[in-house]
């Protein structure tokens, strides 16, 4: 995982109010803590951003999630300023972007940002690399120059043999590759990316959020996403930030948000995420308690303890055999003292980044996992057990949540 460096975007108490007079009755109420609907209830302005605070860092991919109307498209409009607010500030790499206007805005988008809409809004009767470049012409850029940064960029999503097509003659999933080669052609800092495969088919939704993970790998770049569909922002997202009403209910890791959900809004959410795909195996392993070669049988019974096996590592610390506490025990009854006849070899191993669906079929075994570095020393000790336990966590906060709404 990339390293973050510093907050490249800060919104700090951010409000938006809709309507003819948004400082006046409606932004006091909304400041007073009164909800959304009541606020246009009595009158008639709307609450899109509602004291929004989250900070952006740099080489980051930052998912804003929400349902309709919950402001995150609304929260990214702000920081280009397609969006004034009511109060707050928006701060984009130590630039008050809100105190921005004019020819100095114009600027600071083209060279700060590119942005990828839900809907490509390719102009049909020019060629696919005329549309990527497109933004570099209205910048001055010659010819020659930003033909081949958008070639480069067709290039990241494979897509460098169709720069002479039209748009008419790509796929849907093809066409929203362009539009990410249109952003990506001038090179941007930051990355705005607003509901960007919403329009998509399924599989190939699952296909650009793969291709974009690979890009930003490369890349590193300050991507700022929209979405109202969980299961992609937990896939996509280094952090995920969710938002109802207008408001920040929770900000957290995909595994923080999948585990701890702040409240009942959260938890619901998360019941129906497959949390194989997103809890990852450092999550739940144990400390390994390694059995040192050479130890004898009631030695290594007592390195198991309470578990359910311990493993056997050599001089480099990488694990060679298995000791489970039934096999153990068995050999003990027979009255051996022989740790050797008690070991087998048929285990698995996994990396602590591994996510949970990744150890399923090995944890059917019903044999402990041993988790390795890259080098191959072990680090962990996976019980199947406890991946069941975690899958059940979810459903029990979700009773919880419940519970404390109805008493």
């Amino acid at each position: 995982m990339v390293e973050m460096g510093e907050e490249i975007i800060v919104l700090d108490e951010v409000y938006k109010i809709f309507g003819p007079q948004p400082r006046g009755r409606a932004f006091d109420l909304a400041r007073s803590g009164m909800d959304k609907n009541r606020v246009q209830a009595e009158t008639g302005h709307v609450v899109g951003l509602d004291n929004v605070t989250f900070s952006v860092k740099k080489g980051e991919l930052f998912v804003v999630m929400g349902l309709s109307g919950s402001g995150k498209s609304t929260a990214l409009r702000t920081v280009n300023k397609l969006h004034d607010i009511t109060y707050g500030s928006v701060i984009v790499d130590g630039t008050d972007v809100q105190a921005l206007e004019g020819s100095d805005l114009q600027v600071f988008r083209r060279q700060y940002m590119g942005m990828v809409f839900q809907h490509f809004a390719l102009f049909p009767h020019r060629k696919v690399i005329d549309n990527v470049s497109y933004g570099l012409k209205v910048q001055g850029v010659e010819k020659k120059t930003r033909e081949d940064a958008a070639m480069r960029a067709l290039s990241l999503v494979g897509l460098g043999s169709y720069a002479q097509s039209f748009p008419s003659e790509l796929s849907g999933g093809m066409q929203q590759r362009v539009g990410l080669a249109r952003g990506l052609a001038s090179d941007p800092d930051i990355l705005l990316m607003d509901e960007a495969f919403s329009a998509l088919d399924p599989l190939i939704r699952r296909q650009m959020q793969d291709e974009m993970m690979e890009i930003q790998a490369d890349l590193h770049k300050t991507i700022l996403f929209i979405t109202h569909d969980l299961n992609e922002a937990l896939r996509i997202g280094d952090r995920v930030c969710i938002m109802k009403d207008g408001a920040v209910v929770q900000i957290g890791t995909p595994e923080e948000i999948l585990t701890q959900p702040a409240t009942g809004y959260v938890a619901e959410f998360v019941q129906d995420v497959d949390q194989g795909r997103v809890i990852q195996v450092h999550e739940i392993m144990q400390e390994p308690r390694p059995v040192p070669a050479g130890a004898t049988l009631a030695e290594a019974l007592n390195r198991i303890g309470g578990r359910s096996g311990a493993f056997v590592i050599d001089d480099s610390g990488s694990p060679t055999h298995l000791l489970t506490a039934d096999d153990g025990m068995r050999a003990a009854g027979m009255g051996t003292t022989d740790l050797g006849p008690a070991l087998r070899t048929d285990f698995d191993s996994c990396r602590r980044e591994d996510c949970l669906n990744t150890v399923y079929a090995a944890a059917g075994r019903g044999l402990p996992i041993a988790v390795c570095d890259e080098s191959g020393t072990l680090i962990g000790n996976l019980d199947p057990r406890h991946i069941m336990e975690e899958m059940g966590r979810v459903e029990h906060l979700i009773d919880d949540f419940e519970r404390e709404v109805f008493m």
